[in-house]
């Protein structure tokens, strides 16, 4: 019998307008070679459908998710609200107040259910973010992290120095 591979992320969206954000999370993970499953499922249109699929992931071994929305943005907290998993949640730019209201509703979860919240539109960071909760307790995710931030690092130094050669030929041309 062939071993099932292990999805340590989920990805849940409350709709499918929200792909082209959250599809940043889903290139990091395929840069890095974490398994993930990707979901449309909202908080108020299709509540017991969306704590079905959370709980299922759980029960599957799955290790944390990421969970974006817009407008009153209810589906992170609705999500941290049925697991004890840690929940990432992607505040979605939309409506007249462009994500703010997505961010606050987020990032304001009451005592006891927290969410971690990254920036309106972020979902490349909170790919980022979970690759580093799952580095913890993996050798080979931390390592690639590490080679992925030197290579930022030298990506950073590599602009400064072209910076650099580009003012130094202006100054002389004066």
């Amino acid at each position: 019998m062939a071993q099932k591979k292990e999805t340590p992320v989920g990805v849940v969206m409350g709709s499918d307008s929200d792909f082209s954000v959250m599809e940043e999370a889903l290139k990091v993970f395929e840069q890095f070679g974490v398994e993930f499953t990707v979901k449309v499922s909202s908080a108020h249109r299709t509540l017991e459908r969306t704590l079905n699929w959370v709980k299922e992931f759980e029960a599957q071994g799955g290790k944390l998710i990421i969970a974006g929305a817009g407008l009153a943005a209810h589906l992170p907290g609705v999500v941290a609200g049925a697991t004890t998993l840690p929940v990432i949640g992607v505040p979605i730019r939309s409506g007249a107040l462009e994500g703010v209201d997505a961010l606050y509703a987020i990032v304001q979860m009451p005592p006891g259910i927290p969410v971690a919240t990254v920036g309106i539109g972020a979902a490349r960071n909170a790919g980022l973010l979970a690759v580093q909760m799952l580095a913890m307790t993996d050798a080979r995710l931390k390592e690639e992290l590490l080679a992925f931030r030197r290579k930022m690092a030298g990506d950073v130094e590599e602009k400064d120095s072209k910076l650099q050669e580009r003012l130094a030929a202006q100054k002389h041309e004066h």
